[in-house]
């Protein structure tokens, strides 16, 4: 099939959008490619049509675990088979998902970067026939980033394994410095890159500064028709918003990574399907989230970056459609953001002592933990030893700059079993223990595949179909995975922790301090950027635009700023009519006030006494007391 043929097949569209063709074409041609494609603007199909037309498997690394699950739900749906490796995965999981991808059908296999620090995965995928390497959010691999992820950097190494493959960077942000970094760290053998403008001509970027921000929000939403998200910084905020908004009679809810995956599906499908009008969320909400309808983001508080701020008010008028992202920004902001700058950075004795606290916590051993996957509850953890949330955080991206371990802030993973047994031992098994024989049967015949594969359950389905307790199955599918029947992964969608090298001495724990004071300039710089575009008084389409490298971007006409000059100008020119229109009535006769004000075709009432003020003040017109004249 050609590329147009595929399009059209899988994805019912007759043509691609701006860019889509070229980078295909640029892929197929076997050339290292740089993808710059505004958010919603179809990054995937860049990879996936290009993989559909080649013999082999398409790996495709990307940092966002739930956006790998929506991608390869996705891909199934419409019948390419496609798998994912992630953290939290066990060993015989991800054994048998790389012996599928070898040998069976496999078209996509995504991974998360941390993954490729596996001499396991790295080896297996030696044996791969991969078409196409595609690296997602690839500004995580440049220092300069506002998303830098260390294990991004080993990507470069899947070069070694299979040298005549040509990788595929994509990204939605990057500065100058963040392109060139890129393609030098995925050692693209000629510079290549493919870019949209930043520029969103249909978007009202708005910066408010406001000191009642509840009311403003309130003011917005009432006056602007269509769904919206409000970005918050607080899990908290996000519940507490959402009922404010409630409260004033309008359908909101909230969403934040706390909740569970399916919770989280619901939520997003009652906003997308427009039940719901306001999303108020932390910024675990919008990636991989396609609504094109989305008529205004606010942004509660100032974001980190500019890069991030771009991402999430480009969340609004993908349909093209007049859009508006509103920012609301005081003085206080500037404080906030300088204290979290402060608390951002714990000191090189103080992410040791994290990494002593973490390795007690799950009480790993001196040379024990390598590979060892791990759940972190992240309010226990520093409850239990006295630590700072947001410091442990940043303690835990810093060991895993260093190789120690690598850190997802929130996975989700689903139940998951396979028979551990063949056909005829489980049946031996089943006569043996007649208790379990109605159970087993159910297990078998509601999902298939599960002697080779590992399945995904649903408790609660299995449940139904059982006339148990949703608990008792739990309890049920415990005993059959203790007793060596089934291997039995229960869902979990909280952060977690893998362990990269064993669990290391104090003194044997060796951190970087020049990166260290290199990531703190780059927050730094990222940070006054940040706050310069919500001061400054330029355009702010060109003050985005030009920090993405594009210099010489006109003026918006529709941001604040642009609108406020257009107001004084008008204003200048209406004061000039009012001034030609006073001088030439005058000269032909003194008039009084009441005649005089009257008289005027331009301006309202309060206008024309303003520059008749003025022109008094000036001396270009004079009064007796009664009469004016010139």
């Amino acid at each position: 099939m050609t590329i147009q043929q595929i399009l059209k097949h899988y994805w019912k569209h007759e043509t691609f959008r701006p860019l889509q063709q070229e980078i295909i074409e640029s892929v197929l041609e076997g050339r290292d490619t740089l993808a710059l494609l505004p958010t919603g603007g179809g990054k995937s199909v860049c990879y996936q049509v290009p993989a559909l037309a080649k013999e082999g498997i398409c790996l495709v690394i990307s940092p966002l675990i739930a956006l790998m699950k929506d991608q390869v739900d996705n891909l199934k749906s419409k019948g390419i088979d496609a798998m994912s490796i992630v953290s939290g995965m066990g060993k015989r999981e991800v054994d048998i998902a790389l012996d599928n991808c070898i040998y069976g059908p496999v078209k996509f296999l995504y991974l998360s970067p941390e993954r490729l620090q596996s001499e396991l995965v790295r080896e297996r995928i030696k044996y791969m026939k991969v078409n196409l390497i595609a690296v997602d959010e690839a500004h995580c691999i440049s220092q300069w980033g506002y998303d830098f992820r260390p294990p991004y950097l080993h990507i470069a190494d899947l070069r070694e394994l299979h040298p005549k493959v040509p990788v595929l960077a994509l990204t939605a942000t990057a500065t100058v410095d963040v392109k060139g970094d890129i393609q030098q760290k995925l050692q693209f053998k000629t510079p290549n890159i493919f870019q949209q403008s930043f520029e969103r001509r249909n978007i009202s970027y708005l910066v408010q500064h406001e000191e009642n921000k509840l009311r403003k929000m309130l003011d917005i939403v009432r006056g602007v028709k269509g769904t919206g998200i409000v970005y918050v910084r607080s899990r908290k905020e996000t519940v507490e918003l959402a009922r404010y908004f409630t409260d004033h009679g309008m359908t909101a809810d909230y969403y934040h990574a706390g909740l569970t995956g399916d919770l989280r599906s619901a939520k997003q499908e009652q906003w997308k399907s427009n039940h719901t009008r306001v999303m108020v969320a932390t910024n675990a909400f919008g990636m991989g989230i396609d609504k094109a309808d989305v008529r205004f983001v606010i942004h509660k508080d100032i974001p980190e970056s500019l890069e991030a701020y771009y991402q999430e008010a480009g969340r609004s008028g993908r349909d093209e459609q007049k859009a508006y992202a509103v920012l609301l920004y005081n003085e206080a902001d500037r404080i906030k953001q300088e204290k979290k700058f402060e608390a951002s950075f714990p000191s090189l004795d103080e992410i040791k002592q994290v990494y002593h606290y973490l390795a007690n916590y799950y009480q790993l051993a001196y040379g024990a933990g390598e590979g060892l996957s791990f759940d972190l509850d992240l309010a226990d953890f520093c409850s239990r030893f006295k630590l700072d949330a947001l410091k442990t955080l940043n303690a835990l991206k810093f060991l895993e700059q260093g190789e120690y371990l690598s850190f997802n802030e929130s996975v989700f993973l689903p139940s998951r079993f396979r028979f551990e047994v063949y056909n005829d031992e489980l049946y031996n098994f089943q006569i043996q223990n007649a208790a379990w024989d109605p159970f087993i049967k159910t297990l078998l015949r509601s999902y298939g595949g599960a002697f080779d594969n590992y399945v995904r359950l649903r408790e609660f389905d299995l449940a139904r179909r059982t006339n148990l307790s949703v608990q008792q199955v739990t309890d049920a599918l415990l005993q059959l995975h203790q007793a060596a029947i089934l291997s039995y992964h229960p869902q979990t969608d909280k952060p977690q922790v893998t362990y990269l090298k064993e669990r290391l001495t104090a003194g044997h724990l060796l951190l970087d301090k020049q990166y260290f004071d290199q990531r703190k300039a780059v927050y730094q710089q990222k940070m006054e950027a940040m706050l310069a575009y919500a001061s400054q008084q330029q355009c702010r389409s060109q003050q985005l635009l030009a920090y993405f490298g594009e210099i010489n971007a006109p003026k918006c006409g529709v941001c604040d700023v642009c609108l406020q000059e257009k107001r004084q100008k008008n204003a200048v020119q209406l004061n000039e009519m009012i001034t030609e229109e006073i001088i030439e009535l005058l000269n032909a006769a003194p008039l009084n006030l009441e005649q005089l004000i009257t008289s005027l075709k331009h301006g309202q009432k309060p206008e024309r006494l303003k520059v008749v003020r003025m022109l008094l003040d000036s001396g270009r017109i004079k009064t007796s007391g009664e009469k004016f004249y010139v």
